[in-house]
């Protein structure tokens, strides 16, 4: 199957690609290299990919830099891929810049994705799977979430995950497009942004300098291993069974931002204790998946629990910290 991959060279844009190429189908990646973090990064990912599509036993890869919101860029790649299933992971990432930059994650994350939409319905898309987030849910009435839970989102980031799910509804009902909208709970694991989480506080405890907590720290994130959301987003190229649904994608593992802070320092083996600055606009406060949805659709069952995957990658930032850790904002 032919393959379009929007945000292709990020983090989950990357492995997904990877998979796919594994298992044989070609894959396009188009993404505007946007320097929200090094390219350094971007340019890794992008490496792997190729390496793997190199393979005889892997499909073929090809990698076109150009925006979505751009509807020439977006029609050239539909037209010259014969592009027949699409995973949609391109956005402007980040709670916090959104607050400052609202028309900016606007413009790029709803209607990048209107672009998309509509060359998708022009050339007879199989399934249009879309990266949304529990960014869309914002404030809890109740934990975990369930797809039935409200919608608060308190930023601008948040605003556009839940529009570009109602988009892809619309043309679900409209236009007799497969669509499906993955809200994905904080991903992490290897080649993760480098202004993340796990990664600042990986980096500054094996520097032997405290983890900085936004906050109190009492506040609970659901972090996903990608390797689970990986294999979440595969499952959709052989089941039409979540079409017209947005589902959640976690690990319903959370933990406090101060316990994330101890699984580090412990893994590390780190002498150092967090400290606390002030908490950051736009941030939930709690996050927590439930994944009943999900696993009733897809068959989905979550596989690596936080603290073990923070071990994993520890050892694997020390066998890639050479490259890795310079882009790391600590």
């Amino acid at each position: 199957m032919n393959v379009l991959v929007t945000g292709g060279a990020g983090f989950i844009g990357s492995h997904i690609a990877h998979a796919l190429l594994d298992n044989d189908h070609d894959v396009v990646v188009l993404d505007n290299m946007d320097p929200y973090y090094d390219l350094g990064l971007k340019e890794r990912n992008l490496e792997v990919c190729r390496t793997a599509g190199q393979r005889d036993d892997a499909g073929d890869f090809t990698f076109l830099e150009g925006s979505i919101a751009d509807e020439e860029t977006v029609e050239a790649v539909f037209n010259d891929q014969d592009v027949e299933f699409v995973y949609h992971e391109a956005a402007r990432a980040g709670v916090r810049p959104s607050v400052e930059q609202p028309k900016y994650y606007e413009e790029n994350n709803v209607g990048g994705i209107l672009t998309l939409l509509e060359a998708a319905v022009e050339h007879d898309v199989e399934r249009f799977v879309n990266a949304s987030s529990s960014s869309v849910y914002g404030r809890p009435d109740y934990l975990p979430y369930d797809e039935e839970h409200p919608n608060y989102p308190k930023s601008p980031y948040g605003v556009t995950k839940l529009t570009a799910e109602h988009y892809c509804k619309v043309y679900d009902d409209l236009h007799d497009l497969a669509t499906v909208s993955l809200r994905h709970f904080t991903v992490y694991g290897p080649r993760m942004r480098p202004n993340m989480a796990i990664s600042n506080f990986v980096t500054r405890s094996l520097d032997g300098r405290p983890p900085i907590i936004y906050g109190d720290g009492e506040q609970t994130r659901d972090f996903t291993h990608i390797d689970d959301i990986v294999a979440a987003n595969l499952t959709l190229l052989d089941t039409d069974a979540a079409d017209g649904e947005a589902l959640n994608v976690g690990s319903t593992d959370n933990i406090t931002i101060n316990d994330l802070a101890e699984a580090v320092i412990a893994a590390t083996d780190a002498d150092v204790e967090a400290v606390h600055e002030s908490a950051k606009a736009g941030d939930a406060r709690h996050t927590h998946a439930d994944v009943s949805k999900a696993s009733d659709l897809l068959g989905y069952q979550p596989s690596i629990g936080i603290r073990e995957g923070v071990e994993q990658f520890v050892e694997w930032y020390r066998a890639n910290e050479e490259w890795y850790r310079p882009l790391v904002e600590s």
